[in-house]
């Protein structure tokens, strides 16, 4: 059985593209640069092109009130209620790593996707695996997908 796999990363990650291999090998891929429903991956520069200058208090209203940060919000989250399987693959932001954290919550297949360079965190044991390359992630899933070993 596939796994139906969510890439938390970020934008600025020139690494995360690579994880369209899990497609290749037949796996269900969420990619919040190109969701499911069609409409390109969120950016704050859609609600405003200096949200680098932004309060504090600016951002928890634009977060918490503008309907394209609602959008990008839903779709990320329904990616993840979706997913059997998360891969966050480093470095990334402080939004990936509440995803990964969410899905280690939830109790769902968490994998790091790490390389040489990047800060060590104690806090990645939480994860079900740590791998150091793509081919390191897909023999991970490979043997895993929504029903557990014994049921097949």
């Amino acid at each position: 059985m596939m796994a139906r796999i969510y890439v938390a990363s970020s934008w600025r990650n020139p690494h995360q593209p690579n994880v369209e291999v899990l497609r290749a090998h037949g796996h269900e891929v969420y990619d919040f640069r190109n969701p499911f429903n069609g409409v390109k991956g969120f950016a704050w520069s859609e609600i405003d092109p200096d949200w680098q200058t932004w309060s504090a208090a600016r951002y928890r209203e634009l977060l918490t009130t503008h309907p394209i940060a609602a959008r990008g919000f839903l779709s990320d989250l329904r990616g993840m209620q979706w997913a059997d399987t998360c891969v966050l693959v480093l470095p990334c932001g402080r939004s990936a790593h509440l995803e990964a954290g969410w899905f280690c919550g939830q109790g769902k297949r968490t994998i790091i996707l790490t390389r040489d360079g990047e800060e060590p965190e104690l806090m990645a044991l939480l994860a079900t695996d740590i791998c150091i390359s793509v081919d390191e992630v897909l023999n991970v899933v490979r043997p895993y997908g929504r029903f557990s070993q014994a049921a097949e």
